[in-house]
């Protein structure tokens, strides 16, 4: 029963990744963080796939990084260019550590720690030095997005995170969790305060995003100190130096601004780039020299070293030219990494920007003028590598402001910053830079040193019309065929165009949406949520198995059930085992012998056998030799206009007979106002057929005793949590009470008082709590136990888990390595609440008991789903230009409905029945109503296998009723059948249609 009505539990859904084939480590879409560990040479990498890589780097990066000045260092071996294929980067470690993009990461705790920030709203921590194989463990979790990370420092033990709730958390690395959080955003302007971009000393903390703020916090107290506004756009990098007074902001309005905390103002504005500036990276600590990347693919390396202030005369150097945008570049030493929308990682060499550096002539005459370029920090020895002897080209030189006075000619044209502005507002990736003062900019670097190649992840996919199968294309181009339900490729098409192979293996089916897929991590996920997983259906006719099951006819799969059962299938194993262990327990207190054979369940409702059975079921799916099968409700074919004094019976999916009683009883509606259901006619149906004589008109007229047994066939109708998800409602918070009342002579009705959490038993008792989670599902099955032993306490107690046969799931084998998640659902998205893979799933039983919805543990354990309508298709049934008997009656009503899955064949049959008396005695060789009857729409033969669904999907193409036509082949003699040249005498097909057979054969 739900205990705290005022709170609800967060929706659950579950979904699995199917795994691709196994490939060399790397990312399989774009990177978007990167760090360097220069003590080991590890280079990590956090990509949108949701992996975090590590690669060795094979590098030596100590001796630059102990120079006051990095990039001038005096260790460049002349010999460097003949030792570059020993230097290749190799490919060290990897984990799945998110299951969305990974936006950022960091280093920290000695480089010992790996934190990375992701839009599955955790932020996580690595330890991949720790020696073991242990996963990422979450310290954190933002109600959106989680997109930048920051830390003063590699040493120390905390690190910040901002994310698209506007929130700055500070987070211990040593286990205490959150230590600070800070709501970002005015008082006016909240909506506006998602963190983009965040950086840290150890005095301050400095954030910026969409609002074009830059703001500035007190990382010991939350306290905001001030604010910088001047930026027009969003800010999406910043860098503080170590002291903590000058803070560097990049944005998409196309600037670098440097500002002066102790002035409280922008000090500078560079505009050395052209277009959005999406990442910044120093390593100096004073933003001497520092690196800036932009949406075009420029990587731009600035020195300002020495210029005391007037950074109009630091040197702007154009490095390299990337074919996407670069997210993130970061340097250490020699070299340059870029992390772009590519798997790739590309390594550049890096240029020296010492005193030495060889510039052009007119360059070098300016620098030698300017007051600000002498006193220049230590120089260092002269390098002996020849590369930084070569002369800088001068169309690699950047203008690194407005104000500059070089390399612009001294004078300037009065129109030439409007030209810039127009230039760089149209400016693509793949454009080269002019400025029409120097001409076209060419990147230092024509070609990186070194690519560390990542593999192919899919970008692109279709779902099938079966729902079954999905085609999706990689990042190479090529096209694979999936199976959605065995978890595996099918079939590969090649380097072809995805919409080229569609037609080629689309069926023409309608199949009711059960799951969506995404690609957003390269790999496939199929979601299943709790209020659709359950709708779709296939023929088991139509399943190719390899191990034959014994079906009875036309029974159908329910999708979802089906592949839950087997990606599930280690986590029931477990569940039976601590079952039997538990009962096992319970059994030798008794200290009794015997078995009994059937263990007394509240919660299931027993099995109608009645001896007017089969006349009570005639809308029902019959169930083959006695044996219960789950099947969707209301597969009969009933009248669709509501309350027709006399009216069609309905006829079973077998097509068997009707007699007398059967033909007059119809399912009743919930909803009066569905047309698409059949109207209760209470004349000649059993009297326990009707609760109370004249309710038939009620809103919500009881159903029938075989109609509540045939809804509780794998549809749990009398819990409360039944109850709850047929009302459309989430489920309650923390506890849930199950209904004992199993009387199936009681109209099932949903009751209103279920929702004050006081429901009793039959007998008066209170119902125990139990959790709304997996492990309910457990305490309500022990509960029964309980209750078993009470009752008959001399018997052992006999399991209450029953999960579904292979006649219901067929085997399935999906790959163990296929990834399983459940989520829930937040404000700002969906949040993790498990993740493991299917053969995984059994050793964490603990967990998933505890975290895992309900309806889960309902379906896996007691083979139950949630009670739904089934979707009806209204269509009107005629004979072909009347050469055969209308079935409409006597008000010439011929519009009927039935399930979306009803086959053509069934509505032959319907047909069959009504347009010819049936034999006395069955003829066994006779013909099968669709070996002699055709049906029609809009002149097309219709597939005796076509559903409803798939035949007003994809023949009839409309939203009104579905014209159908009915006629004969030829193929049998019908007794009623006319010719078109019939006299006009005879009675119209309507009439005889409504004939007692008895007075039509007369």
């Amino acid at each position: 029963m739900v205990t705290g009505p005022s709170t609800q539990k967060a929706k659950q859904r579950v979904s699995y990744v199917l795994p691709l084939a196994d490939s060399p480590g790397g990312h399989r879409l774009g990177v978007n963080g990167l760090a360097v560990d220069s003590e080991q040479s590890i280079l990590y990498s956090g990509g949108r796939d949701g992996a975090i890589c590590a690669w060795d780097l094979n590098l030596n990066l100590k001796g630059s990084a102990s120079s006051e000045n990095p990039f001038d260092s005096p260790e460049d071996p002349p010999s460097e260019p003949s030792s570059k294929p020993k230097r290749s980067t190799t490919f060290r470690s990897q984990t799945q550590a998110h299951t969305h993009w990974v936006n950022d990461i960091v280093l920290a705790q000695n480089n010992t720690a790996l934190v990375s920030a992701s839009s599955d709203l955790t932020v996580k921590v690595w330890r991949p030095l720790s020696g073991n194989s242990e996963a990422p463990q979450t310290i954190g979790q933002h109600a959106d997005y989680v997109k930048c990370l920051a830390t003063p420092n590699s040493q120390v033990d905390w690190v910040a995170s901002g994310g698209l709730d506007r929130r700055i958390c500070l987070w211990d690395l040593s286990g205490a969790g959150k230590s600070l959080e800070i709501e970002v955003g005015d008082e006016d302007k909240s909506e506006k305060g998602s963190v983009y971009a965040l950086s840290a000393s150890r005095s301050i903390l400095a954030s910026g995003g969409p609002d074009a703020i830059v703001r500035l916090w007190d990382p010991r107290s939350g306290k905001r100190v001030t604010k910088f506004v001047g930026h027009t756009d969003n800010v999406r990098a910043i860098l503080i130096n170590e002291t903590g007074d000058t803070i560097m902001t990049a944005s998409s309005d196309q600037t670098v601004k440097v500002w002066s905390v102790t002035a409280g103002r922008c000090m500078h504005t560079l505009t050395m780039h052209n277009d959005s500036v999406w990442s910044l990276y120093s390593d100096d600590s004073q933003l001497g020299i520092f690196y800036s990347s932009d949406r075009s693919g420029l990587v731009v390396k600035t020195d300002v070293r020495g210029t005391l202030g007037e950074m109009d005369d630091g040197l702007s150097l154009a490095i390299a030219q990337e074919n996407d945008g670069v997210g993130k570049v970061i340097a250490h030493g020699d070299y340059i990494w870029t992390a772009t929308s590519s798997s790739s990682i590309n390594r550049w060499s890096n240029v020296d920007t010492g005193a030495d550096i060889q510039l052009p002539e007119a360059y070098r005459r300016h620098r030698a003028s300017s007051a600000a370029s002498r006193p220049r920090q230590l120089t260092p020895p002269a390098p002996t590598n020849t590369r930084s002897k070569k002369e800088i080209p001068s169309h690699s030189i950047l203008r690194i402001s407005n104000t500059a006075t070089f390399p612009s000619p001294a004078a300037r044209e009065a129109d030439a910053n409007t030209t810039i502005s127009a230039l760089s507002t149209v400016r693509k990736g793949s454009e080269i830079i002019v400025d029409p003062d120097i001409g076209v900019i060419v990147p230092i670097q024509a070609l990186p040193e070194e690519t560390i190649e990542g593999q192919h992840g899919l970008v692109k996919h279709k779902l099938l019309n079966d729902r079954r199968r999905a085609l999706t294309l990689d990042t190479a181009g090529d096209v694979l065929l999936w199976d959605l339900l065995g978890c595996t490729p099918i079939q590969s098409f090649g380097k072809k165009h995805l919409e080229d192979v569609e037609p080629e293996v689309n069926t023409m089916e309608a199949v009711a949406p059960w799951c969506s897929i995404d690609t957003r991590t390269g790999r496939l996920a199929v979601v299943l949520e709790a209020y659709n997983c359950f709708d779709a259906e296939m023929y088991a006719d139509e399943l190719h198995l390899d191990e034959p099951v014994d079906f009875r006819d036309d029974q159908r799969i329910n999708l979802g059930k089906w592949v839950l059962r087997h990606i599930f299938s280690n986590l029931i194993d477990e569940v039976i085992k601590r079952d039997e262990a538990f009962r096992r327990e319970l059994n030798e207190n008794l200290k009794k012998s015997g078995q009994r054979t059937n263990a007394p369940s509240s919660i299931q409702l027993p099995q109608a056998y009645s001896s007017d059975w089969a006349d009570s079921m005639g809308t029902l799916t019959p169930r083959a030799n006695g044996a219960s099968y789950p099947m969707t409700p209301g597969m009969g074919i009933g009248v669709a206009t509501p309350a027709v004094p006399t009216h069609l019976p309905g006829v079973p999916e077998d097509g068997a007979a009707l007699d007398k009683r059967a033909s007059q009883t119809s399912r009743t509606s919930d909803k009066p106002v569905d047309y698409f259901s059949s109207t209760q006619i209470a004349a000649d149906a059993p009297p326990k057929a009707v609760a109370t004589p004249g309710e038939t008109t009620d809103e919500k007229p009881p159903k029938s005793p075989t109609d509540a047994d045939k809804e509780s066939n794998g549809k749990d109708t009398n819990t409360l949590f039944g109850k709850k998800f047929r009302m459309g409602m989430s489920f309650g918070s923390k506890k849930l009470g199950r209904s004992a009342s199993s009387n199936t002579e009681k109209p099932v009705i949903v009751d209103e008082k279920a929702e004050d959490g006081s429901e009793t038993s039959e007998n008066g008792e209170k119902e125990k709590e139990v959790d709304d989670s997996f492990f309910g599902i457990v305490q309500m099955i022990r509960n029964d136990y309980e209750k078993a032993l009470v009752e008959n306490p001399d018997q052992p107690v006999e399991s209450g888990i029953t999960p579904s046969l292979p006649n219901e799931t067929p085997v399935l084998k999906p790959p163990p390595m296929t990834t399983v998640i459940i989520q829930e659902e937040t404000s700002g998205g969906s949040a993790d609440v498990y993740r493991g893979t299917v053969a995984t799933v059994g050793e964490d039983a603990s967990l998933i008991e505890q975290r895992a919805p309900m309806w889960l543990g309902d379906l896996l354990l007691r083979n139950k789903i949630p009670l739904k309508e089934p979707v009806k298709v209204s269509f009107i049934l005629q004979p072909w230009q009347d050469l055969l008997p209308s079935i409409a009656g006597p008000d010439g009503n011929a519009r009927l409905n039935a399930n979306r899955m009803l086959r053509v064949k069934k509505i032959l049959a319907y047909v069959a029945e009504r347009i010819e008396a049936a034999p006395e005695k069955p003829d066994p060789d006779a013909l099968k109503p669709e070996e002699y009857l055709e049906l029609y729409c809009y002149d097309q033969k219709l597939p005796i296998s076509m559903s409803l669904a798939t035949l007003r999907a994809h023949v009839w193409k409309g939203g009104a009723d579905v014209m159908l036509y009915y006629k004969s082949n030829g193929r049998k003699s019908i007794r009623y059948e006319k010719t078109a040249e019939s006299a006009t005498g005879v009675s119209t097909p309507s009439t005889q249609a409504a004939q007692p057979p008895q007075a039509a054969q007369s």
